[in-house]
């Protein structure tokens, strides 16, 4: 009886102050054209409701899970693990992927084509920013600017020069990598929140350059009709869509196989022993110079690769679309998947792209949806929804992960 009293009195106690915080947005609405201000509180209602029950189920989640030892975190990813391991349902699981995906173009319509292409898109720049964050240990803050710069490379060549997608694209990506150790040269003494900030300051430089170089870079205006690729003669908007949408794939299969070898190979270890601990990878004989080098040149590639993409896909470009909140929503996408697990950013990018544009009634609410549900896996999955297993190896030499 005191343990139910102790959880009503701490549940009343968050119902209390989320009701108190929530309160300028779900209980007021202004309306400047009108000069009206209404009073929302059936709102407030369900905040407190919502609170008190999910705080109550929080502590009975967190008592069982002290209890019961099949609640422990992993244990699912496991038996998935075990069943990927068998080679029949392997084969049969991508036979089957593969088939929908080739698909899935011509039995939907266009909007939602282009939003699953938006959604493949958000998940290579998730993977290319994992390499920064989740391998190299690296908090960076700016990643849109590798984006811009990637989204600008193929604008302002087809202006200037007339230059097509498949010309723009490997260029977009070296003009990525190109920043990406610009960036990473004045950076080399930095970590932490230093870090961050100084990545922050760089993606807004980038942004304010394209803003206020208007005879160059078309300023506010923007740069417009950048041409959709072309399979050797012009495509209608279907098809060109559709090719788009395949591009993206095929571009999302091409990154996870990188990734999948870097992880393994003698650079990706470097970085794993970086991000652990830099002093100790230094006294290893790890040169931290090039291996931070390295780290934002690899994330920079991908986000120049797909600056391409966007600016291909959108037909139009312009300092807007490359703000903070973008580099933070990227950042959103690889924490709440799991840093430096590939399905785990996959799942992140995927939920942060489709879950505002299929419940666009709840738009209103998108960020405070974001902070909430990253409160919640903050304590109850820390790692992420899918955390990485990390390696590990016994005495007789047989490698496992945990």
């Amino acid at each position: 009886m005191a343990k139910i009293l102790k959880y009503i009195r701490s549940s009343l106690f968050n119902t209390f102050w989320m009701m108190l915080i929530t309160f300028p947005i779900m209980v007021v609405k202004v309306n400047p054209k009108e000069s009206l201000v209404s009073w929302r509180w059936m709102n407030l209602l369900w905040v407190g409701i919502g609170t008190f029950v999910l705080s109550w189920v929080w502590k009975y989640y967190l008592s069982r899970r002290d209890k019961d030892s099949k609640l422990t975190p992993g244990r699912g990813r496991k038996v998935l693990n075990l069943w990927w391991s068998k080679k029949k349902v392997r084969t049969g699981l991508l036979s089957v992927l593969v088939l929908f995906v080739a698909g899935f173009p011509w039995i939907v319509n266009l909007y939602q084509v282009g939003i699953i292409t938006s959604a493949l898109v958000f998940v290579i720049l998730g993977l290319g920013l994992n390499i920064v964050i989740g391998y190299g240990g690296l908090l960076h803050l700016g990643y849109a600017a590798f984006y811009a710069v990637g989204a600008y490379n193929y604008g302002l060549m087809y202006l200037y020069w007339g230059l097509q997608f498949w010309v723009a694209l490997p260029l977009g990506a070296v003009s990525g990598v190109l920043c990406g150790i610009l960036i990473g040269l004045p950076v080399l003494r930095l970590r932490g929140d230093y870090l961050a900030i100084v990545t922050l300051a760089f993606g807004e430089i980038v942004r304010l350059l394209l803003l206020n170089l208007s005879d160059f870079t078309k300023g506010a205006e923007g740069i417009a009709q950048i041409p959709r690729p072309a399979f050797f003669y012009e495509l209608s908007l279907r098809v060109a869509t559709n090719y788009l949408f395949y591009i993206c794939a095929a571009l999302v299969v091409f990154t996870v196989f990188v990734i999948r070898r870097l992880e393994n190979s003698r650079i990706g270890r470097a970085l794993e022993a970086m991000r652990d601990d830099e002093i100790a990878a230094q006294s290893m004989g790890i040169s931290l110079t090039k291996n931070k080098l390295i780290t934002f040149a690899l994330g920079a590639f991908w986000a120049g690769l797909v600056g391409v993409i966007l600016a291909a896909k959108t037909t139009y470009v312009n300092p807007g679309s490359f703000t903070l909140l973008e580099s933070v929503m990227i950042l959103v996408a690889v924490v709440l998947g799991g840093m430096g697990s590939i399905p785990g950013v996959i799942l992140g990018g995927l939920i942060v792209t489709l879950v505002p544009e299929y419940f666009r009634a709840l738009s209103d609410y998108r960020m405070l949806m974001f902070g909430v549900t990253l409160v919640v896996m903050s304590i109850f999955r820390p790692r992420g929804i899918i955390p990485k297993l990390r390696k590990h190896y016994t005495a007789n030499g047989i490698g496992g992960k945990s």
